[in-house]
C-alpha cells in the first residue's frame, strides 16, 4: 500500500448563493495500492462529506463536493515529510510575511 495526499475541493454555498464564491480546499491522507485506487477513494470521501446545515441567519449552508484537484504520492511517512506545497505570489511581500508571522503567533498562543 502507498500513501497519497489528495486535495479535495468543496464549494460553500450560503442561502441562494448571492455572495462571493467560497471554496474549501481539504488535504486528505489516502492509503491505496495504486494512484487510480487513491483517486477513487478520495473522490468517495469527497462525495461522502458533502453536507448542509442551517446557520444563525436561517440560511441553508451547503458544502458541495467539486472534485479531487490534486493527488500526490508520498515517498514515506517520517518526521518532517513534506505533505504538500503551494507557491504563493503576493503583490505585497511584507504584508504576506506579516500575515504568516501573525498566523504562527496564534499557533504559539495555543500552547
Amino acid at each position: 500500500m502507498n500513501w497519497y495526499v489528495a486535495k479535495l475541493v468543496f464549494r460553500v454555498i450560503s442561502g441562494n448563493g448571492d455572495h462571493n464564491a467560497q471554496f474549501d480546499e481539504q488535504l486528505r491522507l489516502i492509503n491505496a495500492g495504486t494512484e487510480i485506487e487513491a483517486y477513487e477513494k478520495a473522490s468517495n470521501i469527497g462525495h461522502a462529506n458533502q453536507d448542509s446545515f442551517v446557520n444563525v441567519q436561517k440560511q441553508t449552508v451547503k458544502w458541495q463536493f467539486i472534485d479531487v484537484a490534486e493527488l500526490n504520492a508520498l515517498s514515506g511517512l517520517t518526521d518532517g515529510t513534506e505533505l504538500y506545497y503551494n507557491i504563493h505570489e503576493a503583490p505585497d511581500p511584507d504584508l504576506y510575511i506579516a500575515w504568516a508571522h501573525h498566523k504562527s503567533a496564534l499557533l504559539g498562543a495555543k500552547n
